[in-house]
């Protein structure tokens, strides 16, 4: 069975700097058909316009995964990925207006999230960065007992355009841990090449969940098919351009939930950059 979400009907945050769709409910948007399907918890489409970016925050039990569309993702953690950046502007937040403002309870992290008192970190705030996402790449965080970090788009004229997903873990409490990978566009060309998934599985990088991540760029007459377990969930996000999912059409931002489905089928791309999920049920 397929199920069609059209793109205009996800929630939907301005906030200047940042221009946010959320497939499922998050922070603000709140929809009780909408928590999440499978394991998969968040998928929000971002854009950070130049200069700008999410201040430090924390999380705990989820794996984050980022995939930049275009432009860079400049990333800190408390676990090492970046240099010590120069303190921003900052005022307190209180937990009740950063649970409010992010969606996540920090109750048992830091005290209080730093953020700029233009609400995002300014390009002049941080040191050159170790730790870059360009377009392409994966980035898996494991959040498990909890780790602080920041992202910010420091171009000083172009816009980052990522995903940023939340999968819900394989065990709570987990150690953090961090990876990043590169994944050229001759293997996704015309296929659907795995990104992530489970340890021990090839993939790009590993994934303490249990979901595989496919990603694919189809055009013209390019086609793939994969396999599905009926029994699982099947969950396929639409980045750009057109493509036709099982016979359905979807457009940029479009999405199709698949369950007691046995193959998945992707033709008539055009300009088309696709996400599949592979979720546990």
């Amino acid at each position: 069975m397929l199920t069609l979400r059209k793109a205009q009907d996800r929630g939907h945050a301005d906030h200047g700097w940042l221009q946010s769709h959320h497939a499922f409910s998050f922070a603000d948007y709140h929809d009780p058909a909408q928590m999440g399907w499978g394991n998969l918890r968040v998928l929000n489409d971002d854009r950070i316009a130049a200069g700008s970016g999410f201040g430090r925050h924390g999380h705990r039990n989820m794996e984050i995964v980022s995939y930049v569309l275009s432009g860079e993702l400049a990333h800190q953690d408390n676990l090492g990925n970046i240099r010590t950046c120069s303190k921003p502007r900052e005022r307190r937040v209180s937990q009740g207006e950063m649970r409010k403002k992010s969606g996540v309870d920090t109750r048992s992290m830091s005290s209080f999230l730093r953020i700029s008192t233009q609400d995002h970190p300014s390009l002049a705030d941080f040191e050159q960065v170790l730790t870059a996402i360009p377009s392409g790449d994966v980035q898996r965080m494991t959040a498990g007992t909890g780790v602080l970090h920041s992202e910010f788009n420091a171009a000083p004229d172009q816009t980052t355009h990522f995903l940023q997903i939340w999968l819900l873990p394989s065990a709570p409490n987990l150690p953090p841990s961090y990876a990043q990978a590169t994944i050229p566009a001759a293997q996704k060309r015309g296929a659907l090449c795995c990104i992530a998934a489970p340890e021990g599985t090839p993939a790009v990088v590993s994934l303490h969940a249990d979901a595989t991540l496919y990603a694919g760029l189809f055009d013209g007459d390019e086609h793939a098919t994969l396999a599905l377990n009926p029994q699982r969930k099947a969950y396929v996000f639409l980045a750009r351009g057109t493509l036709t999912v099982n016979g359905q059409r979807l457009d940029a931002g479009d999405a199709a939930l698949l369950d007691n489905t046995a193959q998945l089928t992707l033709t008539e791309g055009k300009a088309a950059e696709v996400l599949v999920f592979d979720l546990a049920p």
